[in-house]
């Protein structure tokens, strides 16, 4: 797993990395007495989806907010797309497509005006064009049908696709979006999904911060996991998924004498429930358990080798569940 110290193999801060697309070193959050985000060092590579993963009030959207400049760290620095923050935010910022905390826009307007208006807002957009982009990010969210009806009138989910389309006006660099399938039915759901992978495909790193595992293992290729405002772990999915340790389980009606055995053969963290033993092997092949278990008249209906899930993985990190719906 990646060295969560700050600073990298050759002494750089993490911050200071050309590499990535977003960095932090030593990022913490104050509230009075209480740490909201402790210590963060984030490592997120340009090109990558970056899962940030964690319960609900770990700490993921105070980190983003920092990270937007939308809140002043307590201690820490950070960068976004290589320049340091908040020095650089004015040419920086306008590379950055943004979702936090869900969407906020004009009742009165329709989703068309109001995304009009925040385009007329930002001074690196081409006028000239508003109209053709506006409509195309509409439709690749799927309102364009609904374009003229008003903000108000929209369901929870309709909002969360304007906020959505509203960071696709023009071409990002970096996309940095809190739940952004909050509210959303299982199609619309999907097609977010769709989108997210599309935009990654075309060049932008998206930093994704979801409590869904769903979310994760779909469309994720890093991940970060926060727990109690801390980041607990920070890798590669693929290098998580390679750090899950396999358990053999033994199903018998001699779950006890089957602890026993495998105890005896040095199998660690020998654990009983109902009908079956489980335990960590180690280097021991399952052949030779199997053979042991019924030297010792130990009946054996079944035997499996189970690898943990992603699920198993995380609340080993948290101590906490993990909401794996949508």
């Amino acid at each position: 797993m990646p060295s969560r110290s700050g600073t990298d193999r050759n002494g750089r801060s993490v911050a200071e990395r050309g590499d990535l697309a977003v960095g932090s070193t030593g990022l913490t959050k104050r509230f009075r007495r209480q740490v909201a985000v402790d210590g963060v060092d984030l490592a997120v590579p340009r090109g990558a989806v970056y899962g940030f993963l964690g319960p609900n009030g770990s700490g993921k959207t105070t980190t983003i907010r920092m990270l937007l400049g939308l809140i002043r760290p307590t201690a820490g620095g950070h960068t976004l797309l290589g320049r340091a923050m908040p020095a650089h935010a004015g040419t920086v910022l306008p590379r950055v497509g943004s979702l936090v905390e869900g969407p906020a826009f004009h009742p009165y307007l329709s989703g068309r005006a109001n995304l009009h208006r925040l385009d007329a807002a930002d001074r690196t957009a081409d006028p000239r064009t508003a109209k053709q982009r506006v409509d195309k990010a509409l439709d690749r969210v799927g309102l364009l049908a609904a374009a003229t009806k008003r903000y108000r009138a929209y369901s929870l989910g309709m909002r969360q696709r304007l906020a959505l389309a509203a960071t696709m006006l023009v071409p990002r660099d970096l996309l940095i979006l809190d739940e952004p399938t909050n509210g959303l039915d299982p199609q619309g759901t999907r097609e977010v999904r769709a989108i997210i992978t599309a935009l990654a495909a075309d060049g932008a790193t998206v930093l994704l911060s979801t409590h869904l595992l769903s979310e994760v293992e779909q469309i994720c290729t890093h991940v970060g996991v926060m727990h109690l405002g801390k980041l607990v772990a920070q890798a590669p999915l693929a290098q998580l998924r390679a750090q899950a340790v396999p358990r053999i389980r033994v199903d018998t009606d001699q779950p006890e004498d089957a602890a026993r055995v495998l105890e005896a053969l040095g199998v660690t963290e020998v654990e009983t429930a109902g009908t079956s033993a489980t335990g960590l092997p180690g280097g021991i092949a399952p052949e030779k358990i199997v053979a042991a278990l019924v030297h010792d008249d130990v009946p054996v209906r079944g035997f499996a080798v189970v690898t943990p899930d992603l699920e198993e993985l995380f609340v080993s990190l948290t101590g906490e569940g993990f909401d794996v719906s949508g």
